[in-house]
């Protein structure tokens, strides 16, 4: 146990002093051990990340300007997801999501991100398996359309058929003219409408900095070669350097409720029968 006096400006908290019982000892002892033995503490630090169980459990703040986003912190994969045995090589999914940010596509407007995450919730892992950024030219007459349609074509791509829409400003109208694209290629598709007024930068942050930092984000490699990674680069909680679209897409597709994901089935296995017999 550790005091040392200290002098509030609080009235009535002079000449209190204060007590600060970290979680853990730098000894590696818990100060609870039958409230929070170290495995559970274990625990605690890879769900929520290594600066909030600071702050949380350590009483130690770091300040949420210090965070980065690290893209060598990514898990790279290569496999493709398995819809029979609901896998992506040996991790077992569990749900998936469909995100889109929407801008107007224009060269040099806000970047329209689209992303499909993966998550196994048993071992809180989260998979960015797919991101798609819109880009119309300057003289389509209706960008938003176009963009519907190579969107409808991504979730047809990933046999998904609900997808997540931001419907802050031009996304409002997004979700009627979905529906319209939707019902001329006779498909059934459910959206969901997501308004956001939380500040951008602390979305991001409290989203993808936890499951960054504790090691539990993969990414597929096809990530490597969109602008997400340029994004984690220029990205810091009090602004950027360039944009940031692909992040708050990723962000909102962690946040998002999942589609549940279960094994569709197994290979009919094939037998070979000996033909080699007299009779």
């Amino acid at each position: 146990m550790v005091y040392k006096n200290l002098r509030f400006s609080t009235p009535f908290l002079r000449g209190f002093r204060e007590l600060k019982i970290p979680a853990i000892s730098a000894d590696g002892v818990p100060a609870w051990p039958e409230m929070f033995p170290v495995a559970r503490l274990d625990e605690m630090r890879l769900a929520t990340g290594t600066r909030y169980f600071s702050a949380q459990m350590m009483l130690e703040f770091i300040a949420p300007d210090r965070a980065r986003l690290d893209p060598d912190a990514l898990n790279l994969y290569e496999s493709d997801f398995d819809a029979r045995t609901a896998r992506i090589g040996e991790f077992e999914i569990t749900g998936a999501t469909v995100y889109w940010d929407p801008s107007t596509g224009r060269k040099k407007s806000d970047g329209s991100v689209c992303v499909l995450v993966y998550r196994d919730d048993k071992t809180r892992k989260i998979f960015i398996h797919d991101a798609m950024y819109l880009v119309v030219p300057d003289e389509e007459l209706h960008p938003l359309a176009t963009q519907c349609e190579t969107v409808l074509e991504f979730m047809l791509q990933h046999t998904i058929r609900r997808i997540y829409i931001e419907t802050n400003g031009i996304g409002n109208a997004l979700p009627e003219i979905m529906r319209n694209v939707a019902t001329q290629h006779n498909v059934t598709i459910n959206i969901q409408k997501i308004t956001n007024h939380q500040n951008k930068e602390t979305r991001i942050l409290d989203a993808i900095e936890p499951v960054l930092a504790s090691g539990r984000l993969y990414a597929h490699r096809r990530i490597q070669s969109t602008p997400l990674v340029a994004e984690m680069l220029g990205w810091a909680p009090m602004g950027c350097v360039g944009h940031d679209d692909g992040l708050d897409a990723v962000a909102g597709a962690i946040c998002a409720t999942p589609i549940p994901i279960r094994p569709i089935g197994r290979n009919i296995p094939i037998f070979s029968a000996n033909t080699k017999f007299k009779i």
